[in-house]
This record gives structure tokens, sequence and C-alpha cells, in this order.
């Protein structure tokens, strides 16, 4: 190929500036009423070089080794045949399709958002979803087409889905493979489309999904089903569903992990004395022993009594808070008689014990000045 770069004298990186000054100073020196009769062909070479160098689109062109000037170039007649072509072929441009595309294809994955109830992560629950999909469409059951028809192989690629096309290039004529534009590279057409569906061999529509739910899951916890996702097109196989659990919050029952905890408020003359309180759980009534003495924030364990872990039999605990109530209407015979039981006790006069303060007592004040 004509090394134009070298025909005006000039280095690769020239700047448009550098080639014009070259060719203006070769031009006035070549030029036939200047040099003579014997000058056209140099002249003729230098305007070809400037012509091509001058031009952003055809000095790209020849950077890549491309003449745009020469027959078959990316200025002439015929096929372009970029450097990105070129490389494809040679060495692969990633992965080729081989064979017509099937029609048939994976359907998407589907995620809804499921709300439970805290028992029903305690105990896992059965639930009925109903959801809005992709399934198979009746009419054509995934043919694509209508009924008594079927498709027909394509009379441009003859079912390879891939037609071949000749390109012109600096290496000369090279083979290249492109997708099959009549029937879009899946090597058939469908003669009549199934009016159902309009060919994609599904539909939308509504249906009904039954899921069991673990026990354990938690806000957050996605649950797999798979293939209950959208079918795919051509009656493809379908994806998978994916249940995202929000768990509603409990008026009673906090969670925390595997553990739940819920607060009892006793009278300080229960917790003296002790008693015995019923207590509503998710299991049924369960009694909670509370020992005499009990003291406010104590905390009494029932086992077994909390959600289900999610990959095993077990379940957590329940933790009963206790919280004692001060009573502050006393009538004055109940004012008397405690007033008594402080003598009794030595307590007329108690001396306060300081101590460090809990670390719990601090995150409870702010989390209650935070819900106000």
């Amino acid at each position: 190929m004509t090394d134009y770069y070298k025909i005006l004298g000039v280095p690769r990186d020239a700047t448009p500036e550098q080639i014009k000054k070259a060719y203006r100073k070769l031009a006035r020196e070549l030029h036939p009423d200047v040099a003579g009769q014997g000058s056209e062909d140099a002249f003729k070479e230098v305007s070809r070089a400037y012509e091509v160098l001058s031009t952003p689109q055809k000095r790209e062109q020849y950077d890549l080794g491309v003449d745009p000037t020469a027959p078959g170039g990316g200025g002439g007649n015929g096929a372009n045949f970029g450097f990105q072509d070129i490389f494809e072929t040679f060495f692969g441009g990633g992965q080729q399709r081989q064979g017509p595309i099937p029609r048939a294809r994976r359907g998407q994955d589907a995620l809804i958002r499921v709300d439970i109830e805290l028992k029903d992560a305690v105990f896992g629950a059965r639930r009925e979803i109903a959801l809005d999909t992709a399934i198979l469409c009746d009419s054509c059951q995934g043919s694509c087409c209508a009924p008594g028809t079927s498709p027909r192989t394509c009379d441009v690629c003859h079912g390879r889905g891939t037609v071949q096309r000749v390109a012109r290039s600096f290496l000369g004529q090279v083979m290249t493979t492109a997708p099959c534009t009549a029937c879009q590279g899946y090597g058939t057409v469908l003669p009549e489309p199934c009016p159902n569906c309009a060919g994609e061999g599904r539909v939308r529509s509504r249906r009904t999904v039954t899921v069991d739910i673990p026990a354990g899951v938690e806000s957050g916890n996605r649950v797999r089903l798979s293939g209950q996702g959208e079918v795919g097109p051509a009656g493809g196989p379908a994806g998978d569903l994916y249940l995202e659990i929000r768990e509603r919050h409990d008026d009673v029952f906090e969670r925390e992990g595997d553990d739940l905890h819920c607060t009892v408020e006793l009278p300080m003359t229960a917790t003296a004395l002790g008693t015995v309180v019923e207590l509503e759980t998710f299991d049924g009534t369960q009694e909670v022993d509370v020992a005499p003495g009990t003291q406010p924030e104590e905390v009494l364990t029932l086992k077994g009594l909390g959600v289900g872990r999610l990959h095993g039999g077990s379940r957590g605990d329940l933790h009963v808070h206790v919280q004692v109530e001060v009573a502050t209407d006393l009538t004055p015979e109940q004012v008397e008689l405690l007033r008594q039981l402080a003598v009794l006790r030595g307590e007329e006069h108690p001396q306060a014990r300081v101590q460090a303060a809990h670390p719990g007592v601090f995150s409870r004040l702010r989390e209650k000045l935070a819900g106000r």
C-alpha cells in the first residue's frame, strides 16, 4: 500500500496544519506549469496523498490499513469492511454462534413480596398466592403457530439461521457470517402466527400458587420456588419464583433472632410475695411462676417457646420481662399500712445505694424518646 506520509514527507502523527503546509510546498514544486510536463504523475500522487490525509475519516481508514482511494476501499463502491470485522473474522472476536437460534428459551425469574404474621414465622405456614405471570398458550401449546399450521424452513438461509456475505478489505475478499434478517436467526418462519399469543407461545394470566413458608424466616429472607416463574417464549422452561418475606409487627411479642420477648406488668405486692401469671402465647396459655422478691427488669425464660429455627427442628426461647408497677392512688389506710411496713423493715429513712448504670437503661431510654 502506498505510503502517503512518506510522499508528503511528514510523520504519521503530523497535525492537519503540518500536512497542509507540506502539500502546498510540494504542489508548488511539482505543478506541471512550474516543473514541466514530466511532473504530472508525481503531482497527482501528492494530491491523492493530501486528499486522504486531510480528511479525518479517510485518514482513520488509511491508518487502519485500508486505502480509501483504492477499488473496494472505504471511499469507493463495494462492501465496507472495518477493522472490527477483520479482528472477529481472524481472531474469533467473541463466541461464534453455530446453527439457528432456538425459539424456546427459559422464562424470566419472578419476585413478589409476601407479608406474614409473627406466628407464621414461629411455626411456618402454607399460603396461597395469586400472581400475574406468563403461562403456556393453551391454543398453540407453545408452537407459536395457528392450529393446523407449523413453522416453515426459511427460504433465505435454508434453516441455518445465518447468511454469508463477501466483503473486500486490504487483506482481500473475506467471508463473514451474519444472522438472517428474514427469520431473525431462528431458521424457520411462522406462516400463520397463533392469534391467541401473537406467535409468542405464551400469554399473560393470573394463577394461584400454593407456598410452604418455613419456620424461622424473617424480613428480607427469600424463598425460592424452582420452575414457578414465567414460562419462556415458545413454551420454554419456566424461570424461578422468589418470595421476599416481610414480617408484620406484633403487638405483644418482639422477635430477636430465634427468641421472643414480652413484658408483663405486676404490682409491687405480687413481685414481693410471688405469684403465678397466666400468659397467652403462640402455644396457648402458659403459667409463669414469679418467685417472691422478683426484682424489676428481671427476665423469666420459657424454654422452647420461641421461633422455629430455619435450618433445624428446635425452637428458640420466650423471655418474659417483669415490670413492677408502683401504686400511685393509695388510700389513707394503705398509706398507713405501708408506713408500718417501713418501720418494721427499718426503712423510714432509707439510704440510696448508687451503682453504675446498666448499659440497657440508656438504650431503652433512647428508644422511648425516639418513639415519641
